[in-house]
């Protein structure tokens, strides 16, 4: 007997912290998402805060967010809080909240030419595509033109980035809260030989966005999976939550229909079958929502102290040359229920965000 559909309720805002100027409801009625929460989850969030304050956290304390941890524990306050002060931790550690504002990757397009990753427009639901091409990748190459360290360091800068200001303005544009992102992952011309590359970018993947940002993954398309791919996924498959392995679909080289039925082919990049020819190239576009003037506000990761308001991080020029990296192996790392720290270093590239 399938579970009786949750019933609507406003969403509790705590005045201190959730100050948010975009939707608070949930596209779809799920329990323990935004506006469909039952008494007793409305209960674990306020638990969960004062929890955190006790220990003397501030930051991050706002109810969407609070949520998100606690859907990523099944709702087990102390499991959820434990998750949230490992991403504490590991955010002090990197200076992320320094670094994010101030971020520059001028190299981005010269690894772009074995490695690109990139923001595209919105499914049909209204969430940010992302799209990863893995076939180039080519570690010694691209380590003549950056390192693992700023590699990792523009992951962590990018999920900021898809927490703000991207979907909120999908979410302004959608009229409804949308707080994940499809994903699409080109796996053509990934062979034999650089299978183990993938094998680690995909265990980097979920140990980072699983651990740091849980919650964000809507849908993902594994497209052009080669001959034996299914054995891979097999194992990878081991790693996630089953319902996260409910969203990941993995095709062959025929993809275009089951793809474009989730994605608008004018949202879609020419060279997976949509009509999207960008200036310029998609891929360097940026285009979406986050991009349009009737949605797009500024992140607050972009404000100063007192009100005013930072450049945008997209044009900020000649960023300090004393900005944190973020560090292999101190950066990530968990306990309990998160996935295993040594397995996130940068020995293979990782997402910008998923």
């Amino acid at each position: 007997m399938a579970a009786p559909a949750p019933v609507p309720r406003p969403l509790e805002l705590d005045p201190k912290y959730d100050d948010y100027d975009f939707p608070t409801t949930a596209a779809v009625p799920l329990s323990g998402h935004a506006g469909y929460l039952t008494e007793a989850q409305q209960a674990q969030v306020s638990q969960l805060r004062l929890m955190l304050e006790s220990e003397g956290y501030t930051k991050r304390l706002d109810t969407l967010t609070l949520l998100r941890f606690l859907r990523a524990r099944k709702f087990d306050v102390n499991l959820s809080k434990q998750m949230f002060i490992e991403c504490e931790k590991w955010r002090q550690e990197t200076n992320l909240d320094d670094v994010v504002p101030n971020w520059d990757y001028p190299e981005k397009e010269e690894v772009f030419k074995y490695y690109p990753q990139f923001y595209h427009k919105t499914d049909k639901d209204g969430r940010p595509v992302y799209i990863e091409q893995l076939g180039n990748i080519d570690l010694n190459a691209m380590y003549k033109i950056t390192t693992g360290e700023r590699m990792l360091t523009n992951l962590a800068v990018e999920y900021e980035r898809v927490a703000d200001p991207r979907l909120p303005a999908c979410s302004r544009k959608s009229g409804v809260l949308l707080e994940t992102c499809c994903t699409v992952m080109d796996l053509k011309g990934v062979g034999i030989s650089k299978a183990p590359q993938v094998f680690n970018y995909v265990k980097q993947a979920s140990v980072l966005s699983q651990n740091y940002y849980p919650e964000r993954l809507g849908r993902l398309y594994l497209i052009n999976a080669p001959w034996g791919f299914s054995t891979v996924w097999g194992v990878v498959k081991a790693w996630l939550d089953p319902v996260t392995v409910q969203k990941i679909n993995v095709l062959g080289s025929g993809y275009q229909k089951e793809l474009l039925a989730q994605v608008p082919a004018e949202n879609l990049p020419k060279q997976f079958g949509g009509s999207c020819e960008c200036a310029g190239g998609c891929q360097f576009s940026d285009m979406g929502p986050w991009r349009e003037e009737q949605w797009a506000k500024p992140a607050k990761w972009e404000k100063k102290e007192g009100g005013s308001e930072a450049k945008p991080a997209a044009v900020i020029e000649n960023a300090p040359a004393d900005v944190k990296e973020v560090k292999e192996g101190a950066e990530v790392k968990a306990e309990g229920n998160a996935a295993p720290p040594a397995d996130v270093k940068a020995d293979a590239p990782a997402p910008a965000a998923a």
